[in-house]
């Protein structure tokens, strides 16, 4: 089993390893269960709890969503190759909001009160029921702009999520703050999605924009002066699992996509260097994304988890990566079928589709670790000459080799830069690993 505190750079975000427990003495924590009740009191979990690690269930909330995400790429897919960029970038965002959101508020949950009792897993059930609803959705929301699927499926999640809250603030007195006012907060809000259903046009947008602040407005506010008892390893192997779910999706559509034009026209030099540039793109993002820098300074910054701008940068940052990865692989998808002369775009038009989601991509991860202080002048310098050099691709034909190459190269500086010596100050003084 990996190290936890070396599982991924956002993972040592809260740092606990060597550290005492930040909580009260007197906060009393859901006990290890040795059998599964019926139900139990949903008390929080131990945030120094050693080994803890994602659950089964867990990982069956997370494999759902690949279907809406699979189908939500599919019509970007589709609307990108008929030169329908405007109104396809505004549906994708607006739906992978959706997705993300509702994957946010149950992983963060789950990792502060999980006890894993029959009424706990009848929630749970009840968000991927939800989440299958919303997936339904996606084709008519996209194409169409009728969200009234995904807003009943969304609305049915939301309806198992509050469910755990109000047995929160039933059974947690040191939680009971927080716990109401998520429920309270989470409820309105979903009220105001379903009355968001009858406005349209340029109001339904507005609405849209007004709505998403409020969603995004719940935590702040509900942590406020009370905060839940996250666990940071939990929380960062979480992310970890859903960057590859997202990840693996891409990697299948792309696959598809040269094994169908593969069948129609015989295997061709232009699809071979597709695929290979496909790979170094996709390693490339996974070596990135999961690449260890060491350091002090996010130790440091470790001190603050309880605050709420540890949780807000990872949690909301990960929107654009988790999107711009999806992207990038609907813009794959693209390029075959510019290659296969069945997209109805010209090449400047397909290449932009996968450097720009790419370099985003590079962007965010860029900024999430400035943010969290995980990264060194050096590799700054490093990523944002691969950004631009991915962004420049735009002007060539057929760029998918040349942008695997340069994320290669990418990562290859990073691992040389990468000195932990030279990053961390305990190793720069002792002359080895503390």
């Amino acid at each position: 089993m990996p190290d936890r505190g070396t599982l991924l750079p956002g993972l040592r975000l809260c740092g606990y390893l060597g550290k005492t427990s930040s909580w009260p003495p007197s906060r009393r924590f859901a006990p290890p269960m040795p059998s599964m009740p019926f139900a139990k009191p949903l008390l929080a979990r131990d945030p120094d709890q050693h080994h803890r690690a994602s659950t089964p269930l867990e990982l069956l909330f997370d494999l759902c969503f690949v279907v809406a995400i699979s189908q939500l790429v599919g019509q970007w897919h589709h609307a990108a190759i008929e030169g329908h960029f405007t109104y396809g970038i505004l549906r994708f965002g607006a739906i992978f909001f959706a997705i993300w959101w509702a994957w946010m508020n149950f992983t963060w949950f789950a990792s502060a009160y999980d006890n894993d009792d029959v009424l706990y897993r009848f929630g749970v059930m009840t968000q991927i029921a939800g989440n299958l609803v919303i997936a339904a959705g996606v084709p008519r929301a996209f194409s169409e702009s009728d969200f009234t699927i995904m807003v009943l499926g969304y609305t049915l999640m939301r309806v198992g999520l509050v469910g755990l809250w109000l047995r929160v603030w039933r059974a947690d007195p040191v939680g009971q703050a927080p716990a109401r006012r998520y429920a309270i907060g989470v409820s309105l809000v979903q009220v105001l999605w379903l009355a968001w259903m009858a406005l349209d046009g340029n109001a339904a947008w507005v609405g849209f924009v007004a709505l998403v602040i409020a969603d995004l407005s719940v935590p702040v506010i509900a942590e406020f002066n009370a905060h839940t008892p996250w666990h940071p390893f939990h929380i960062a192997e979480r992310y970890g699992l859903f960057t590859l779910i997202v990840l693996g999706e891409s990697v299948l559509g792309t696959t598809v996509s040269i094994q169908q034009a593969i069948d129609e026209s015989d295997i061709t030099s232009p699809l071979v260097l597709l695929a290979i540039g496909a790979l170094l793109i996709f390693f490339g993002m996974w070596w990135l994304y999961f690449d260890r820098e060491p350091g002090e300074e996010l130790r440091k910054f470790a001190g603050s988890y309880l605050s709420l701008r540890s949780p807000i940068v990872l949690g909301y940052g990960h929107y654009f990566i988790f999107a711009f990865a999806a992207a990038a692989g609907g813009g794959l998808e693209i390029a075959v079928d510019h290659e296969e002369h069945v997209a109805h775009i010209t090449a400047h038009q397909a290449a932009a589709t996968i450097a720009i989601p790419v370099a985003l991509f590079l962007t965010a991860l860029l900024c999430l670790r400035m943010v969290l202080r995980q990264i060194s002048p050096k590799v700054i310098v490093a990523y944002l000459v691969g950004i631009a050099l991915v962004l420049a691709t735009i002007l060539i034909e057929n760029p998918v080799l040349l942008i695997g190459l340069i994320a290669t190269g990418l990562v290859a500086c990073v691992v040389h830069l990468s000195d932990p010596a030279e990053d961390d100050p305990e190793v720069n003084a002792s002359g080895q690993n503390p």
